[in-house]
């Protein structure tokens, strides 16, 4: 169940707006959990249960990724534009113009956690703890992995996907039909999608500026900004109390999320048995148990 919000609005970020939801006290006492949604180019949607967190004590902060959601869009901007510096500027805006930035944790989900992890290896003072939630440490290792996964697709997929591919085609029907079946795989195991899941789904599909330039027509076919990208070298800055999690069937595999469990000095890690990408929807009873005790510890 997801808690009614205590506050929503939007914070000024330069020229453009950060849209936010706040469910709890921020000065309740407790460090305020920030919550960065995948992508880049989804929305807070799908990751609206965390509010729930709230419950126990935490204050939870979710916002939309300038170009997505509730925040400004900018569908006419250079590429050039969408870069990894952007989003850091904004986290920090947000976190400033919420004066929390002296007392909050992360919990940044797929590219989120990207970015989490960029943000925390500048050990900022008033991190207290990182999750990194079915996040890769590197999109080359990463697509790697990927091309296994796709590898032991059901016969005839992989080949009409890397067809679609190699033609520039993605944007046809057989393409998305293909891309659902590795979807259902490894992405959201659940039948249907919930619908926080497709809510998601359907802001960027109806905005895809964000994810087609920096990520690509699909989850596993990174052709964007992204796909040199890394923070492997950044791991050893982590100084915050880190919990590393993935699904066994994740999109995001157990040697994608090595390096920030062998690397980050102070990390523990969860692997959801049942799930692939979106644990938190897929066993969220679990997911929450894990993440409140992580939450608890910090104290």
């Amino acid at each position: 169940m997801t808690l009614a919000a205590s506050a929503k609005g939007t914070v000024p970020f330069g020229e453009h707006k950060t849209w936010y939801r706040v469910t709890g006290d921020l000065r309740g006492g407790r460090p305020a959990l920030v919550v960065l949604h995948g992508g880049p180019g989804s929305t807070h949607d799908y990751l609206t249960n965390l509010a729930g967190l709230s419950g126990l004590g935490w204050p939870v902060v979710h916002y939309d990724q300038i170009g997505n959601g509730g925040s400004t869009h900018l569908p006419g901007r250079d590429p050039g534009f969408w870069t990894v510096r952007l989003f850091l500027d904004e986290l920090a805006n947000l976190l400033e113009q919420l004066a929390i930035a002296d007392d909050y944790v992360l919990l940044g989900h797929s590219w989120g956690g990207v970015l989490a992890a960029e943000h925390a290896a500048t050990a900022p003072s008033g991190l207290r703890g990182l999750i990194l939630a079915n996040s890769p440490a590197s999109y080359p290792m990463w697509l790697k992995e990927l091309d296994v996964l796709r590898s032991l697709l059901p016969p005839g997929v992989d080949e009409t996907l890397r067809r679609h591919e190699a033609a520039g085609t993605t944007d046809s029907d057989e393409y998305a039909q293909a891309v659902r079946v590795f979807y259902s795989r490894h992405l959201c195991r659940l039948q249907p999608w919930p619908r926080e899941m497709l809510a998601s789904f359907y802001e960027v599909y109806n905005d895809p500026t964000v994810y087609f330039t920096m990520n690509g027509p699909s989850d596993f076919h990174v052709i964007g900004t992204l796909r040199d990208w890394s923070v492997i070298d950044r791991c050893p800055d982590v100084t915050a109390p880190t919990l590393v999690i993935s699904g066994r069937h994740d999109e995001v595999t157990e040697a994608s999320v090595r390096p920030f469990v062998e690397l980050i000095p102070d990390t523990r890690r969860e692997v959801f048995e049942k799930s692939s990408h979106v644990p938190h929807l897929e066993e969220p009873e679990r997911f929450r148990e894990v993440v409140a005790g992580f939450l608890r510890s910090l104290a």
